[in-house]
């Protein structure tokens, strides 16, 4: 059974040994490691993805809980592989519909095999959305849209979110809620072709570099703002020569991004690909 241990807190000496210590008292196979120091933000972070018995899970989990208690640091431990049943979703977003409407839509059609545990965002828009599909939402902006990334954690933890899906969710989460939920659990979309267009504006970017095949990217979300390495799916479409800026951002909103989301998010659900040191790679099947 893979799993992934993330710890978060503030920074000081030793914080990581009494988690290494544990996990290798227990005889698990590390597989992967990684271990941060924001000395802006004063702040430790850490990752360590492992390979453990499936009766080891809920052991490893108690334990963890009270290192977790002793030391200060926030420490969630968490497997792919978790739940007999469909993983549990968050979808994120902010104004656009098409996308998070589109992700709900594939649960529900069964397309992407799992549960729309929440939809989470910083406007009230989309509470409609969320009524239509019959899921709970929570509103974690102010009315000025200023997110509050600390009530985003606890709405995750609330609804005990495996995925989170940021399906046009258009603000930037903080280093610390990224490393909580490390190791391949946020998934973004991102309205344009990484590396070439990363940023906020990427249609009027492409545009203003005359291009004629606009896309969008799925990628896994790292403190590296549109980082390149992480991408799960791209898709793309064709313009022809003239094609007014508008003309092409609604097609690419309302019929490119959620086919490239929803594409990323089912790859990721089927555990077809996960992320390992910040790369995605093809999971292997188990024998």
């Amino acid at each position: 059974m893979e799993v992934v241990i993330t710890a978060l807190g503030p920074d000081n000496v030793g914080l990581a040994d009494p988690i290494i210590h544990h996990v290798t008292s227990r005889g698990a196979r590390i597989a992967e490691i990684q271990m941060y120091d924001h000395d802006e933000e004063q702040l430790f972070a850490m990752l360590c993805r492992m390979d453990i018995p499936p009766d080891e899970f809920a052991p490893l989990s108690e334990a963890m809980r009270q290192v977790g208690e002793k030391t200060g640091l926030a420490i969630r431990v968490w497997s792919s592989e978790r739940r007999q049943h469909r993983p549990r979703i968050a979808v994120c977003g902010t104004f656009v519909e098409h996308t998070p409407r589109a992700v709900l839509q594939a649960i529900s059609d069964n397309v992407i095999a799992a549960e729309a545990a929440v939809v989470i965002s910083n406007r009230k828009k989309l509470s409609k959305l969320a009524d239509e599909f019959d899921v709970p939402f929570r509103m974690i902006g102010q009315e000025s849209g200023v997110a509050n990334d600390n009530e985003m954690v606890s709405v995750l933890d609330e609804f005990d979110v495996d995925y989170v899906v940021l399906a046009r969710y258009m603000r930037i989460l903080p280093a610390a809620t990224c490393w909580q939920f490390a190791g391949g659990r946020i998934i973004n979309l991102h309205h344009g072709l990484l590396p070439g267009f990363p940023g906020f504006r990427p249609y009027h970017d492409a545009h203003s570099s005359r291009m004629l095949t606009y896309g969008a990217t799925c990628h896994f979300i790292i403190p590296e703002l549109d980082a390149g390495n992480q991408t799960i799916n791209q898709s793309t479409f064709s313009v022809a020569p003239g094609t007014p800026l508008d003309e092409i951002i609604a097609q690419g909103e309302s019929q490119n991004e959620p086919r490239c989301l929803i594409e990323g998010v089912r790859r990721v659900v089927d555990r077809e690909i996960y992320l390992h040191f910040h790369r995605v790679v093809a999971r292997k099947p188990r024998a």
